[in-house]
């Protein structure tokens, strides 16, 4: 049951809403002033915990916010830890007119298996309506790429993610040793602690 939050600073409920939003931001870029309603399909625990309206007074808010989350990777694309700052949702008020057209439901089978110990699913599905009567389609993330389930796709982006982060911390060189130190778990079962240690010095 551990999960790894790699692909969006995001909390966990809300990380396949972001990923279903990424995947809808080409359909609905040129379109937003046309957007009727958006219709975010989740759990009840989602619902219970993130799903917020009104004003978000900061970084916090926002980052516990399913229509937030949805709101961003919609109209730009993606979702980054600047997206949360005062400064860029200030300047961005087309987020909150889209979090106006927001409505959540809840699926049962989401909730159901949201709890089911052999599952443990996250999902959210979005679908974007417009104004002419024309829709996206609904598109569904049942698991984020953090989850076992998606183990085998998310690996790599970890030692990507993990590497992205020494390399804030560490010169090159450095960061190649804790990588090497790191690639192999019977090499680092058997490394003396003082040796990697010296590593983070």
């Amino acid at each position: 049951n551990i999960l790894f939050k790699i692909s969006f600073p995001a909390e966990f409920h809300a990380q396949t809403a972001a990923e279903a939003a990424v995947s809808l931001h080409p359909q609905v870029k040129g379109r937003l002033d046309d957007i009727d309603r958006v219709e975010i399909t989740t759990h009840e625990s989602a619902i219970r915990i993130i799903s917020k309206q009104g004003k978000l007074a900061n970084p916090a808010d926002r980052d516990h916010c399913l229509q937030y989350m949805t709101a961003v990777p919609l109209i730009f694309g993606n979702l980054t830890a600047e997206h949360y700052e005062d400064s860029f949702h200030q300047a961005h008020p087309e987020i909150d007119r889209l979090r106006e057209k927001m409505q959540v439901i809840e699926d049962e089978r989401y909730t159901r298996e949201y709890l089911e110990a052999d599952k443990r699913s996250i999902a959210n599905a979005i679908q974007v309506f417009f104004k002419d009567g024309s829709s996206t389609d609904k598109v569904a993330v049942e698991y984020p790429i953090g989850h076992r389930r998606r183990r085998k796709e998310g690996m790599p982006l970890l030692v990507e993610k993990f590497r992205a982060n020494l390399q804030t911390r560490f010169p090159a060189r450095q960061c190649d040793a804790i990588m090497d130190s790191c690639g192999s778990l019977g090499r680092l079962e058997v490394m003396p602690v003082h040796e990697f240690v010296s590593y983070l010095t």
